[in-house]
């Protein structure tokens, strides 16, 4: 018989911690082993009872779950982190998988999502609720936010040109276009020299 996942719950309100210990342990093949209700008590109890999964939420006092989940990635990255939170804005659930965050569960989603996370995630799996998934493909399809002068730069990109190319087309330093580059890749979160063409390509960000 294999042990049971041991689970730390980390929230900042006693009736969550109640109703999640109360359902998770019912559960075949789960353990909670220990409860905490902020930053500093997380990481006491991190390095005392050795959890799998650390299953906390984001909105707490002083040090928030993101915090929390860097320090968790850094510190002990043994332990898998998954986020059960109300926030469902785009830019946080990357926050929080930027961080080191392995799983992402809405508080409002059926109770079987959290155990299926938490099933996810000590699989190797990152896991995310339907529910947020909708939210990051509807952020996806958006245009982000660019200046008229890197619009333009991304559609000369689009076309094939280096950036000696544009910079002689638009009248720049070939500096200023890789420097329109860098910003470009940082609000696209692309990497790699050629993530902008690729991205203006597939999506034909062309004619701008």
């Amino acid at each position: 018989m294999t042990d049971p996942v041991r689970i730390l719950l980390i929230d900042d309100h006693p009736l969550v911690r109640d109703g999640l210990r109360l359902h998770l342990e019912t559960v075949p093949g789960f353990e909670v082993i220990g409860e905490a209700d902020d930053g500093p008590s997380a990481i006491a109890a991190a390095e005392r009872l050795a959890p799998q999964i650390a299953l906390m939420d984001i909105g707490m006092r002083g040090m928030s779950g993101i915090e929390l989940t860097r320090c968790f990635h850094e510190r002990y990255p043994q332990i898998q982190v998954v986020i059960l939170t109300m926030h469902d804005q785009p830019q946080v659930v990357l926050e929080a998988f930027r961080a080191g965050a392995r799983g992402y569960v809405l508080k409002d989603s059926p109770a079987r999502e959290i155990v299926a996370a938490i099933h996810t995630v000590m699989a190797g799996r990152r896991y995310y609720s339907s529910s947020v998934a909708d939210v990051l493909a509807n952020a996806a399809d958006q245009k982000p936010m660019l200046t008229q002068r890197e619009k333009e730069i991304l559609a000369l990109i689009a076309e094939g040109l280096s950036s000696k190319e544009i910079a002689s087309r638009l009248d720049l330093s070939v500096r200023t276009v890789e420097t329109h580059r860098l910003n470009m890749k940082r609000k696209l979160d692309l990497d790699g020299p050629a993530g902008l063409v690729k991205f203006a390509v597939e999506r034909k960000w062309t004619g701008l």
